[in-house]
C-alpha cells in the first residue's frame, strides 16, 4: 500500500484547506492525539467524511461490524491488549492473511506490530471508532465472561444464587458488559427474552428493537438471578411480575436502571429501562417544539393555577417534557412537589415523593398529603384512576398549577377521556388549562444526510399544508447510525389552550370532532402537520411521520 498521509488525502479531496491542515499539525505536535481524531474534534471534518476519503481515495473497504458475527477463535488471534491499544479487531482469516477492522487503517506502525505478533499478513479495512470499541467490548470482555459463565453453569446449577451475588463471578461481569454496551450504543431499554431453546438479548435504540446477542438457554436463570440481586427483587418468586431499580457507574457517570420482570411460557422476561441523567432533556428549547407551539407551552406554564396535561402513548417522551417544564418553573420563591412512580430523575430544589403501593403510598394518597404542604406547583407522574383525577382537578381549582400525564391518542381526546373517567364536564371545563400531545420520531443522521427528491404525492401533501419541499433530506446510512439513516429522536406535538368557547363546548359534552375543529381554527397544528413542518426542514422523513401518526 502506498504510504499516504491522511492530511494530504483530505486536502486532495477538497475537504480541508492547506491552512487548516497546517494549523491542526501544529496542535498535534503539542499533544498525543492522532490527526484524524483532532480534525474531527475541531469540527473540520466528520468521521463519515474521513471514512469516505479512505474508502474512495485508497480503496480501503468500509465495514459495519454490527453485521459481522466474529468467531471467538478469530478474535483471539489478536490479544485484547493490542486490540485496545490500536483500536482494531480481526473479522476473518483467509489462508495466511488476516482481515482486521481498524479505526485508522493508515496506522502503519500498528499494522507492522500486528503482523509480527500474529504471524499473519494484515489486510486493513475501515470501521468507525464507536463500531470498533463496541466490537472489542463484545468479543473480548463479553466473550471471556460468557465462556466462564457457560463452564460454571454447566458444571453445577446449585451455585446460581451465590454466583449471582458474587461481584467477581462471570455472570456479574457478563451482565455488567450487557449494560455498558447498551449505554454506549445509546439504548433506552434492554430486553432479555427467553425463547424455547435460547435467551435473546435485544436493545431498543431510537425506538427500534434490534437483537444483540443469542445466549444458551441454561444461562437464563443466572442472568435473571443477578438482575434480581441488583434490584433487590425476590429471587424465589418466578410466577408473579416484579418491579425494581438499581444504579450503576458507566463511563464515570451514574446510570439509573428500572427493572420489570414478567413470567412467560419460556421463563421470566426482563426489561431494563436505562435512565441516563447526562442525556436528560432539561431545557424547553431541546424538546423539538416549533416556535408557535413553544410559545403556547410557555404561556400554559406561566399560569398560576389550572391543570396542564401532557399526553401520548408509553415511551413518547411525556416525562421528559414534564421535567423540562418543571426546570423552567423551578425558582426559589415557589414550592414544587411531585408524586411519581418511579422518580426518574432527581432534581435539586424540587420535593419528589415516590409512590409505594406496598406501604399504601398511592398517587391519590400522596397527592392529598402534598396539598397540605403549601405547594404552588404540583406534578403528578400519571393520572391513572378517577380518585387521582378528582384530587388533581380540585387542586387545579383551588389555586395550584397541576402538571400531569395521561394516555390518549391526541390532544383533544384528553377532554373526553377525563369525562369518561367520571369527572363532570363543568369540572373539566373549569380546571383544564391546556394539553400538549406528543409522539417521538427518529431524526435523520446528520453525518449521512443527503438532499432528497420527493415523490409526487409527497409534494402534493406538503403543498396542501403550504410547505416547501426544498429542504427535504434522507439519511443514506453510515457507521455512525448503524446504516439506519437515523440517529436520535425528536418529538412532534400538538398544543391547545382552553378558551371560553371551548369551555362552553365541553359543558355541552360535544364530540372530539367539534373540539378539534374549534382548536384547529384557532391555530393548533395537528401532530401530522407539525411532523410535515419538520420533514420540510430536513429533520425527519415522511415515512417516520406516517409511522407514528394518522394521515389527515
Amino acid at each position: 500500500m502506498a504510504r499516504k498521509r491522511i492530511g494530504d488525502l483530505l486536502v486532495e479531496a477538497g475537504l480541508l484547506t492547506p491552512e487548516k491542515l497546517q494549523q491542526a499539525l501544529q496542535e498535534q505536535k503539542q499533544g498525543k492525539e492522532k490527526l484524524g481524531d483532532l480534525l474531527i474534534s475541531k469540527g473540520y471534518i466528520t468521521e463519515q467524511q474521513l471514512i469516505e476519503v479512505l474508502e474512495f481515495q485508497l480503496g480501503i473497504p468500509h465495514v459495519q461490524l454490527s453485521r459481522y458475527k466474529i468467531e471467538p477463535s478469530i478474535a483471539n488471534i489478536i490479544p485484547e491488549r493490542l486490540a485496545n491499544m490500536y483500536q482494531v479487531i480481526p473479522i476473518r482469516k483467509e489462508s495466511n492473511k488476516l482481515i482486521v477492522a481498524m479505526k485508522d487503517p493508515l496506522d502503519y506502525y500498528a499494522i507492522d506490530d500486528l503482523r509480527m505478533s500474529t504471524g499473519f499478513l494484515i489486510e486493513p479495512v475501515i470501521a468507525s471508532k464507536d463500531d470498533v470499541q463496541r466490537a472489542i467490548n463484545r468479543y473480548y470482555s463479553m466473550q471471556e465472561s460468557l465462556q466462564e459463565m457457560i463452564q460454571t453453569t454447566q458444571q453445577t446449577d446449585t451455585l446460581q444464587d451465590t454466583e449471582a451475588a458474587n461481584d467477581d463471578s462471570p455472570v456479574v461481569r457478563t451482565v455488567n458488559q450487557l449494560i455498558i454496551q447498551a449505554v454506549q450504543m445509546r439504548a433506552s431499554d434492554i430486553h432479555i427474552d427467553p425463547q424455547s431453546d435460547s435467551v435473546r438479548i435485544r436493545y431498543r435504540i431510537d425506538g427500534i428493537l434490534r437483537t444483540e446477542q443469542e445466549l444458551p438457554k441454561h444461562l437464563q436463570s443466572v442472568i435473571s438471578a443477578r438482575i434480581k440481586v441488583l434490584s433487590s427483587l425476590n429471587l424465589s418468586e418466578r410466577r408473579l411480575p416484579q418491579d425494581g431499580r438499581f444504579q450503576m457507574e458507566v463511563d464515570f457517570r451514574t446510570i439509573d436502571l428500572r427493572v420489570s420482570t414478567l413470567p412467560t411460557a419460556h421463563g421470566e422476561k426482563i426489561v431494563l429501562r436505562i435512565l441516563d441523567v447526562k442525556h436528560a432533556i432539561n431545557q424547553l428549547e431541546q424538546l423539538g417544539f416549533h416556535e408557535g407551539n413553544l410559545q403556547s407551552f410557555r404561556k400554559l406554564l406561566a399560569n398560576s393555577h389550572g391543570m396542564l396535561l401532557i399526553t401520548g402513548p408509553t415511551g413518547s417522551g411525556k416525562t421528559s417534557t414534564l421535567y423540562a417544564g418543571l426546570t423552567q418553573l423551578n425558582h426559589e420563591d415557589v414550592n414544587i412537589i411531585t408524586v411519581e412512580d418511579p422518580i426518574e430523575y432527581q432534581m435539586d430544589g424540587i420535593n419528589q415523593v415516590q409512590v409505594n403501593v406496598q406501604t399504601g403510598m398511592t398517587f391519590a394518597k400522596g397527592l392529598r398529603a402534598i396539598l397540605r404542604q403549601d405547594p404552588n406547583i404540583v406534578m403528578v407522574g400519571e393520572i391513572r384512576d378517577l380518585e387521582t383525577a378528582e384530587i388533581a382537578v380540585r387542586a387545579a381549582l383551588t389555586g395550584h398549577l397541576v402538571l400531569s400525564t395521561l394516555h390518549t391518542n391526541d390532544a383533544v381526546s384528553t377532554i373526553t377521556r377525563l369525562i369518561d373517567m367520571g369527572i363532570e364536564p363543568f369540572m373539566v371545563a373549569s380546571s383544564l388549562s391546556g394539553v400538549v400531545a406528543q409522539r417521538l420520531v427518529r431524526k435523520i443522521c446528520p453525518e449521512c444526510a443527503a438532499r432528497y427528491t420527493p415523490k409526487q404525492e409527497e409534494l402534493e401533501i406538503l403543498k396542501a399544508y403550504g410547505l416547501a419541499a426544498d429542504g427535504m433530506r434522507i439519511g443514506r446510512g453510515c457507521s455512525t447510525c448503524n446504516r439506519t439513516g437515523f440517529r436520535g429522536r425528536m418529538a412532534i406535538h400538538e398544543v391547545f389552550a382552553m378558551d371560553d368557547v371551548l369551555r362552553r363546548l365541553v359543558m355541552q359534552r360535544q364530540s372530539d370532532a367539534v373540539y378539534r375543529e374549534h382548536v384547529t381554527q384557532h391555530g393548533m397544528h395537528t401532530m401530522f402537520h407539525d411532523g410535515l413542518i419538520k420533514v420540510s426542514q430536513g429533520l425527519t422523513t415522511m415515512t417516520e411521520i406516517y409511522r407514528v401518526t394518522t394521515m389527515e
